[in-house]
């Protein structure tokens, strides 16, 4: 197959790009700016900005058709719209990342499947994906627009440690504050249920939807199976550090007043969530997932701790920390 990738080395797609590549059977694309010094033998670049100058764009796709177009980098409708513009008489497919966050909140049902209704008041980027998806469906039920959709939820890969509560520079302060024996902080009282899903095993379940006529017009979520608590999540994540685990527990709707988590937090992972995966898995019946999270995140932690441009610190954040638990410490002190 001709296969075409748009952001094909981010968390969720570069375990994709790479099995590809290995099975060495598709001809396959990227699509990118360029900036990134790619190790990928066997890919075919094209060095462009899909949301810059659309003019140059067409231009280096004029010549090009696809069996399958994959855009894992589209977060607003007026993207969508481009995309559909740009490859409605280009390809035979085309993959849309959406994600498992868009379902229905508060959940009134905590195993998920995609006949959970869409609805999420509290995150704009999940009404945003609500949008896409309803955008291409009309497409595809009012002129054939050969979409395929996929919900992941909370995917992880080797470059960034997932977390519950962290800065919007990412979750490296959260590890640096657990090396320093500081105490951090978990949502709610950290019971709620949780799946976490290593990019790799993404990938096994994702790959045969690619060119496959079967999904077309269809939605398919895409999850691990292992079930875990965030506490469990907060004592892998300590183990792998080698370091004791200092919890605080907060509440989720008080860090959504004085934070900006109403959309993680409240809209997301403060819900408890199981996903059933019996659709995506008719397309490989014999998947398992490989990598338990207290494995995965080992090899995460090796490599965010060698290697420095993981290592963003987040000063804002820590002092957020700071703060607030100072005054909860003070607050127990009072009630004793």
């Amino acid at each position: 197959m001709k296969i075409l990738f748009i952001g094909g080395t981010g968390t969720i797609s570069m375990a994709i790009t790479k099995q590809i590549l290995k099975e060495g059977k598709d001809e396959l694309y990227l699509l990118n700016r360029g900036n990134r010094n790619l190790d990928l033998k066997g890919i075919k670049e094209i060095n462009c900005d899909i949301n810059g100058d659309i003019n140059i764009v067409k231009e280096k796709l004029k010549d090009l058709e696809f069996d399958c177009v994959c855009d894992f980098i589209i977060f607003r409708l007026d993207q969508a719209k481009r995309d559909y513009e740009l490859f409605k008489n280009k390809t035979k497919q085309f993959i849309f990342i959406s994600s498992a966050s868009a379902y229905l909140k508060p959940v009134k049902n905590f195993i998920i499947n995609e006949k959970t209704p869409l609805e999420n008041p509290y995150w704009q980027y999940s009404r945003d994906k609500k949008a896409i998806e309803e955008f291409f469906l009309d497409k595809y039920r009012t002129e054939g627009f050969p979409i395929t959709i996929v919900r992941p939820s909370h995917t992880y890969d080797e470059r960034s440690v997932p977390l519950g509560v962290h800065g919007s520079k990412g979750s490296y302060q959260v590890i640096k504050r657990m090396l320093e024996g500081k105490k951090v902080i978990i949502h709610g009282d950290g019971e709620s249920l949780w799946v976490m899903t290593n990019n790799y095993d993404f990938a096994k379940l994702y790959i045969p939807l690619i060119g496959n006529p079967k999904t077309i017009g269809e939605a398919y979520q895409i999850t691990g199976d292992e079930v875990l608590t965030w506490n469990n999540i907060y004592k892998y994540i300590a183990e792998a550090l080698n370091v004791e685990l200092k919890p605080i527990y907060v509440s989720s709707y008080l860090l959504a007043e004085i934070g900006d988590f109403e959309g993680t937090l409240i809209g997301d992972k403060a819900n408890s969530v199981i996903f059933d995966n019996r659709k995506v898995k008719e397309f490989n019946p014999n998947f398992k997932q490989e990598i338990l999270f207290k494995d995965g995140i080992k090899k995460t932690i090796d490599y965010v701790l060698s290697h420095k441009e993981c290592q963003i610190e987040d000063k804002e954040f820590d002092e957020f920390c700071d703060k607030l638990i100072e005054k909860i410490d003070k607050l127990k002190e009072e009630f004793k």
